[in-house]
């Protein structure tokens, strides 16, 4: 098992930041870790990563143990936090250069070479970080976070301040590294969970709420539906709709008017014949997908709620 995390409790007084969490992650896996706000992810990922202290239980990475043996755990992980700390005088070959030293790479300018092909850096090698956009800061983090070809990657929000094309070359080196790493992906872009993730866990306050493959996920809300329908005229009565069996909301959005229902049967004869009966002309129905936004908004809503 490449990261196991067991029991593991951060307290701030009286404040529990992560509480009792426990889950074990296999090599090959590019695991979504989300959570709202304040959930407790980037204390979760700062312990595992040895920057932080748990206040009970413990996490082990590649076998080792971060209580007792904290470098060994260093040397198996790479991380990129959500703030990504640089040396914004150092160049960008150099400050690879630098953190390969550290690493003690041997043969470390093939392996920066490669590193700055391998994320896109080529042409701004020889900037000052400084100098870079936020997208291309992103690249030197991810770059340093891999120098030294970790068995655990740690990403907290590494697509943040790409552009699309940047986002789509990122996303397809995270891929790539997934095959043979173990990732723990934090974002907060649910569609970069759905192309990337083979598996999702959501904690809430500190405490897991879903552990699932990523085509298992919507079973946590099965009996849920979402239908959407447009109208010729869109400028109807939604009390109406409300009182469909099983329909538990009813909304305008920009895509139509959204129909959510909790009845187990399609729902969708059941709008059809009261579109005919109300005299309204259906020009476009369908059933959506539950996505990870939706299972996301779902857990963590009723969790806050309960």
């Amino acid at each position: 098992m490449s990261l196991s995390v067991q029991s593991l409790t951060k307290e701030y007084g009286n404040q529990k930041a992560v509480n009792d969490l426990s889950f074990d992650v296999s090599g090959g896996t590019i695991m979504g870790f989300l959570g709202p706000n304040g959930a407790g992810k980037s204390t979760t990922m700062k312990i595992v990563s040895c920057y932080l202290s748990p206040t009970h239980g413990t996490a082990e990475v590649c076998g080792y143990d971060i209580h007792k043996n904290p470098l060994a755990v260093r040397k198996h992980i790479g991380y990129l936090p959500e703030h990504n700390p640089l040396y914004l005088d150092m160049y960008v070959r150099e400050y690879l250069q630098f953190v390969a030293g550290i690493h003690k790479i041997s043969n470390k300018t093939n392996r920066v070479k490669d590193l700055i092909e391998m994320t896109g850096l080529g042409k701004e090698q020889h900037k000052q970080i400084g100098a870079l956009s936020k997208g291309y800061r992103q690249r030197v983090g991810l770059a340093q976070a891999i120098i030294h070809d970790p068995n655990v990657l740690i990403l907290d929000e590494p697509t943040s301040g790409l552009d699309m094309n940047q986002l789509v070359d990122i996303r397809n080196l995270i891929i790539e590294l997934g095959k043979t790493k173990t990732v723990i992906l934090s974002t907060h872009i649910m569609q970069e969970v759905q192309a990337m993730c083979d598996r999702v866990i959501i904690i809430n306050n500190g405490a897991l709420v879903a552990d699932d493959p990523i085509d298992r996920l919507s079973e946590r809300i099965s009996g849920e539906q979402v239908v959407t329908i447009n109208l010729l005229d869109n400028n109807v009565d939604l009390n109406r709709l409300k009182k469909i069996k099983g329909v538990t909301k009813v909304a305008y959005t920009q895509d139509g008017i959204v129909i959510t229902s909790d009845f187990d049967d399609d729902i969708r004869q059941q709008i059809f014949e009261h579109a005919v009966a109300s005299g309204w002309v259906i020009i476009e129905m369908k059933k959506e997908e539950v996505s990870v936004e939706h299972v996301f908004q779902k857990l963590t809503k009723e969790i806050k709620d309960a």
